[in-house]
């Protein structure tokens, strides 16, 4: 594996935990999973998005800084790769679709200064798909508070990523993750190892999955 760390990103019900999971089995690597379930403001978010976007996002930006800077500044001779199921670039992402104008330009002051310190990764694999199969996912997962999640917002989340991601400079493998079952399709799986055993230079690359 030429690959260090590798991130996996995609809107809410993508299967970014389900694919960063298999890898980290596949390639013996250290797992970085996000702790959104310990997040107080986010059952609160989707009730009332105005009066709590801005501790939400602030909330997830220092647990995400923690997690990130305690994971990766430890040095583990076993594993020698990490795979991560968020990039902290998120919060500013979200942030972007969530807060008011001037909560937004606060949020990314704040971000400017925490994120330098941070490492980030050697390749980005994002799983597109579209709405309708996005709330499938979300539906099956059973989360109480996620269930009434607009089409909007998603959509508004969706379009925020792919807008950066094409400016982003490193290897990003776009994902058609429409039918993707990385759960119980081994040849789903066989396509994402095959693809991160190729070299890439900085831009978006297409995976199809049959």
């Amino acid at each position: 594996m030429q690959y260090e760390f590798i991130t996996i990103e995609g809107n809410i019900g993508a299967g970014k935990t389900t694919l960063a999971t298999q890898l980290s089995k596949y390639y013996n690597a250290r797992l970085v999973l996000e702790a959104f379930a310990d997040n107080p403001f986010l059952p609160k978010f989707y009730k009332n998005p105005q009066q709590f976007a801005f501790p939400l996002e602030l909330f997830f930006m220092a647990e995400r800084y923690k997690q990130l800077q305690e994971m990766l500044a430890q040095k583990n001779m076993f594993q020698q790769v990490t795979i991560s199921d968020y990039l902290f670039t998120k919060s500013l992402l979200f942030a972007k679709v969530t807060l008011t104008e001037d909560e937004f330009r606060l949020y990314q002051r704040l971000f400017d200064i925490v994120q330098q310190n941070l490492i980030h990764p050697q390749i980005l694999i994002y799983l597109h798909a579209p709405v309708r199969k996005l709330q499938e996912n979300i539906k099956k997962r059973q989360r109480d508070y996620e269930q009434n999640i607009p089409d909007d917002y998603l959509s508004n989340i969706q379009d925020t990523y792919l807008q950066y991601i094409r400016l982003l400079n490193m290897p990003v493998l776009l994902v058609d993750a429409s039918g993707a079952n990385f759960l119980t399709n081994d040849k789903h799986l066989s396509i994402i190892y095959e693809a991160l055993e190729r070299e890439y230079e900085p831009g978006v690359h297409p995976i199809l999955l049959p």
